[in-house]
């Protein structure tokens, strides 16, 4: 039987959802030739990304009113180059990823040990711009990001910038150690200028995005042994990059802002 492809496009454009068997089932046909039209048409069935929030629609107008403004409160973007930004990450001492190879029928998988329920870790927290590396630091065991120690951690970044930068604006995302009163009073008295940064927004933290990323892809299948295996990793990481990957890492925010402002406007209008 001859598929009509024409309700075939309808059904997917109505629900992206139906699996091969509805639709075979709606346009009696066979899985196959469903499955063979949809090639055709360009269509194949993928997951969305886990996001860590649903987004209200006040918290969606607060995204694209912070991006608008990003976008059109300089006359271009070399303010960009003053951007310093930092964030904190969990580095594991063992990386081992679950992965499943191509392998022979008589051969067998791999063995790879089950993760530790409470695998042994270290705080890092890092600072940088266009440049590069600005400071990094391991915390100490059992020591936590409180407001206090992240105001001590900002007067080491101003002593590694002391005269190489004029004006600084400071990027951070919204943790409550970072918003926190004494950090405001903090930023103030150091005269950096704070980039406006909507909650729940990773995908506008260069941090995340990019350095994160990158560090978490460098460091899959790696162990060790103490900290100072993991300290001499970190390093080896930090200055094997060149500057141009800091510099794509931070100049990419203005294309990211655009898509903040065109994706949520429309989630926006629909609600």
């Amino acid at each position: 039987m001859e598929l009509d492809v024409d309700l075939l496009k309808q059904l997917i454009e109505e629900d992206p959802r139906l699996t091969l068997r509805c639709l075979a089932e709606q346009l009696g046909c066979s899985h196959n030739a469903v499955e063979k039209h949809l090639n055709e048409l360009g269509k194949t069935w993928k997951y969305g990304v886990w996001i860590p929030h649903e987004l209200s629609p006040h918290q969606l107008q607060h995204r694209v009113d912070a991006c608008m403004d990003l976008m059109t409160s300089h006359r271009n973007y070399q303010w960009l180059r003053n951007i310093i930004t930092g964030d904190e990450k969990w580095v594991l001492y063992i990386n081992y990823t679950h992965r499943r190879p191509w392998l022979s029928a008589d051969q067998k998988g791999v063995a790879t040990p089950k993760t530790d329920s409470y695998p042994k870790k270290v705080m890092l927290s890092v600072w940088w711009g266009v440049n590069g590396i600005i400071h990094w630091e391991i915390l100490p065991n059992g020591c936590t990001i409180t407001a206090d120690l992240y105001c001590q951690q900002l007067d080491r970044v101003a002593e590694k910038l002391k005269g190489k930068q004029d004006k600084i604006y400071y990027l951070h995302d919204n943790a409550r150690p970072h918003i926190a009163k004494s950090t405001r009073e903090k930023l103030l008295k150091l005269g950096w200028v704070t980039v406006p940064h909507p909650p729940y927004s990773s995908d506008l933290a260069p941090t995340d995005y990019h350095l994160f990323r990158s560090l978490s892809n460098h460091l899959r299948e790696k162990k060790f042994d103490d900290e100072n295996d993991l300290k001499m990793e970190l390093v080896n990481f930090f200055d094997q990059k060149s500057k141009d990957f800091y510099e794509r890492g931070m100049l990419s925010l203005p294309e990211r802002w655009q898509q903040v402002i065109d994706s949520s406007g429309e989630n926006i209008s629909e609600n």
